[in-house]
C-alpha cells in the first residue's frame, strides 16, 4: 500500500478528533474563548480533512475541488487564533465587531482570490501532477495573494504567541502549564508550514495539515488535564477578578504570586511597586501583624484593624494552604474581607441597644414610681369613703374635714395622672426627640396661665423677667412640661402670699432658666439626694398638697434629653431656686 493511504487515514483520524473538539466546545458555547476554539477546530478540520482526500485523488479536478474544501478553513484559521487568544489573555474588550469586520477583511480577499484564480492567476501562477512519488502529487506555484495571506497569517502568529508569553510570565504555576500547552499546541500547524515553505528539507507531502494532529493532542491533553472548556482561563480569571475580597497568592518562598483586583487596589496603597516576586515583608512592611500571620501562621481566620488614609478599617483575614492534586503543599491563599460597614453597623446596633435599654429602665423606673405612688392616694380615698358612708348612718352630722381631705386626696390623684398623660403622650411610638427654635417667654407666660388657677388659690404672685425674642432650642412638649413641672414645685412648696419669679441669662451658647420661689426651701438631707433618687419620695406642700414624686425625675431626664444641666440652690425657710440650661438655636 503506497504511503498516501497511511497519511490520508492519519489526516481522517485528526479530523474527527478536531470534530470532537468543536463538539466539545459547542457545548460550552456560553464561554466567548469555546466559540473562538471551536471555529478554530472546525477550520483545521476543513483542512485535514480536504488534505486527505487531496492526497488520494488521481486528477488535478479533483485535487482542485478538495483544495477548494481545504481553503474553507485555512483563510479564516489564523483570525480565529487571534481572537482565541485575546479572549484567553484577558483581552475580551478588544473583541468588539468592528475589529472583527476589520480582521475578516483579508481571510474573505484570500477565499475569494483562490476560488477565481483560474480568471487571474493572482494565488496560484500554476498547478500541475507530480507522480514521481508513485501517486499523483499537485505541484504548486504560488502568486502574490498566496504570499500576502501567508506574511498576514505568521503576523498574526507572532503578536499571538506574544501575547502568550507574556501571560504565561504572569501566571502561577498551575497556570503556567497550561498556558504553555496552548503554546505547544499553537505552533503544531504554523511550525510544519514554515518547515514545508522553507524547503528544507525538499518535502514532496505539504506536512502543515499534520500539524493539526501535532496540536490536537496537546489541545486534548490540556482539555482532559485541566479542564480547560469546562472552566476556561478567561472565565476563572472573571471569577477571581470580580472577587469583591482581596485575594493574595504566596509561595513557599512567602513570595506573592499572584493576586485580584481587589488586592491590587490594597497594595497599590502600600507600595507602587508590582507586588508579584516581591518578599510579603517588603509589600507589607507597614503592617507587621500581616507579615507574622502570612510568615508564621499554617492557617488563621482573625479579624484585624488597619489604619489606612486616616480612617480605622477592619478586615477579616484567612490564611489557607494551597495544596495540589497529590496533596502536597505549594503555598499559601490570603484572604482580606473588608468588614469596616459590618463592624460600624454592629457598633450602631449596640449603641442603639444600649439606648433602648436606658429607655427601658427609664420607663420601668417610671413605671414603679407610678405602682409606688398612686397606690397610696387611691387607698386613702377608699377609706375616706368608707368612713364617710359609716359617719353618715351612725351620725348623720357634717363631715367637711373629711370632705376636705378627700378633695386634697382627689387633687393629688387628678395631678397624678396628669403628670402620666404628659409622660405617655411624649412617649407614644417611642422616645421622640423633635427640637425647635421656640420663644422661652412666650413659653413661660403659656404655662403661667396654666398654672394661675392653683397659684389664686394660694395668693401666690408669679412674675416672669424673661425678655421676648430669647430664643431656644428645645423638644416643645419636654420644655413645656419642665417649666409646668418646676412651676407646680414651686406653688406646692412656697406659702400663701409668696412669690415665684422666673428669669433667664445667656451664659457658654445657653439659656440659664432659674424659677425662684419664697418657699420653705429644702432641708439638707433631701438636697443630698432631690435629683439623685431613683424613686423620690413626695413631701406635702405648705398647704398640705400631696406631690407624686414623678415631676422633678421626670424634669431632670427632658432637660438632659434636650443637652442641659439641671441643679438648685436652697435655703432652709428662705425659698429654694431651681436652674435649668437650655440650648440656644444652632447658627
Amino acid at each position: 500500500m503506497k504511503y498516501n493511504m497511511s497519511l490520508s487515514a492519519l489526516l481522517m483520524a485528526a479530523t474527527c478528533c478536531l470534530l470532537m473538539l468543536c463538539y466539545l466546545c459547542w457545548k460550552r458555547r456560553e464561554l466567548p474563548i469555546a466559540v473562538s476554539y471551536g471555529l478554530g477546530m472546525l477550520a483545521g478540520a476543513f483542512y485535514t480533512l480536504g488534505y486527505a482526500y487531496e492526497i488520494i485523488s488521481p486528477t488535478l479536478e479533483q485535487i482542485r475541488f478538495w483544495l477548494r474544501v481545504e481553503y474553507v478553513g485555512i483563510p479564516f484559521a489564523s483570525t480565529v487564533w487571534i481572537i482565541m487568544v485575546l479572549q484567553y489573555t484577558g483581552r475580551q474588550a478588544l473583541v468588539r465587531k468592528p475589529i472583527i469586520a476589520l480582521l475578516m477583511i483579508v481571510p474573505i480577499i484570500t477565499i475569494i482570490a483562490h476560488n477565481t484564480n483560474e480568471w487571474h492567476h493572482l494565488y496560484y501562477r500554476s498547478l500541475s501532477i507530480d507522480v514521481s512519488e508513485g501517486f499523483p502529487l499537485v505541484t504548486l506555484v504560488v502568486g502574490p495573494f498566496y504570499m500576502f495571506h501567508v506574511v498576514y497569517s505568521y503576523l498574526f502568529f507572532i503578536i499571538g504567541m506574544g501575547l502568550l508569553i507574556q501571560k504565561y510570565r504572569r501566571s502561577s504555576v498551575r497556570m503556567k502549564k497550561q498556558v504553555m500547552l496552548m503554546m505547544i499546541g499553537s505552533l503544531g500547524p504554523y511550525g510544519f508550514a514554515i518547515i514545508y515553505l522553507s524547503g528544507m528539507f525538499n518535502l514532496a507531502i505539504d506536512i502543515s495539515p499534520f500539524g493539526f494532529v501535532f496540536s490536537g493532542i496537546f489541545y486534548m491533553w490540556e482539555i482532559y488535564q485541566f479542564n480547560m472548556l469546562r472552566l476556561a482561563p478567561l472565565a476563572l480569571e472573571k471569577v477571581f477578578e470580580s472577587m469583591q475580597d482581596a485575594v493574595i497568592l504566596i509561595d513557599l518562598d512567602n513570595k506573592i504570586t499572584g493576586y485580584n483586583q481587589s488586592a491590587n487596589e490594597f497594595m497599590a496603597r502600600i507600595n507602587e511597586k508590582a507586588a508579584v516576586g516581591q518578599p510579603v515583608t517588603e509589600i507589607f512592611m507597614s503592617y507587621p501583624h500581616i507579615v507574622d500571620i502570612v510568615t508564621q501562621k499554617v492557617s488563621i481566620n482573625e479579624r484585624l484593624k488597619i489604619s489606612r488614609d486616616n480612617e480605622d478599617r477592619f478586615y477579616n483575614i484567612y490564611l489557607t494552604p494551597i495544596i495540589d492534586h497529590k496533596q502536597k503543599k505549594v503555598g499559601k491563599m490570603v484572604m482580606l474581607n473588608d468588614v469596616t460597614e459590618a463592624v460600624n453597623y454592629e457598633a450602631t446596633l449596640l449603641e442603639k441597644s444600649q439606648q433602648l435599654a436606658e429607655l427601658n429602665t427609664f420607663k420601668d423606673k417610671m413605671f414603679n414610681v407610678i405602682a409606688h405612688d398612686i397606690r397610696d392616694p387611691l387607698a386613702v380615698q377608699v377609706n375616706l369613703m368608707e368612713l364617710m358612708e359609716e359617719e353618715m348612718q351612725t351620725c348623720g352630722g357634717t363631715h367637711d374635714e373629711i370632705i376636705h381631705e378627700m378633695g386634697l386626696q382627689i387633687q393629688s390623684s387628678y395631678t397624678l395622672v396628669e403628670s402620666l398623660l404628659d409622660w405617655f403622650q411624649n412617649q407614644r411610638g417611642g422616645m421622640v426627640f423633635s427640637p425647635v427654635i421656640r420663644d422661652l417667654a412666650s413659653v413661660v407666660r403659656t404655662n403661667m396661665d396654666m398654672m394661675q388657677v392653683r397659684s389664686d388659690g394660694k395668693r401666690i404672685k408669679i412674675i416672669s423677667n424673661i425678655l421676648d425674642n430669647v430664643l431656644v432650642f428645645a423638644d416643645k412638649e419636654m420644655l413645656d412640661l419642665i417649666i409646668r413641672n418646676l412651676l407646680s414645685n414651686a406653688i406646692k412648696f412656697t406659702n400663701n402670699e409668696g412669690q415665684i419669679r422666673i428669669e433667664a441669662i445667656h451664659a457658654d451658647g445657653k439659656v440659664i432658666v432659674s424659677v425662684s420661689d419664697t418657699g420653705s426651701g429644702i432641708s439638707e438631707d433631701q438636697a443630698e439626694t432631690l435629683l439623685q433618687e431613683a424613686y423620690p419620695i413626695s413631701s406635702l406642700g405648705t398647704a398640705g398638697e400631696r406631690g407624686v414624686g414623678l415631676g422633678l425625675t421626670l424634669c431632670r431626664e427632658f432637660v438632659q434629653l434636650n443637652g442641659g444641666e439641671i441643679w438648685f440652690d436652697s435655703e432652709l425657710g428662705q425659698g429654694t431656686t431651681f436652674y435649668f440650661s437650655i440650648p440656644t438655636p444652632p447658627s
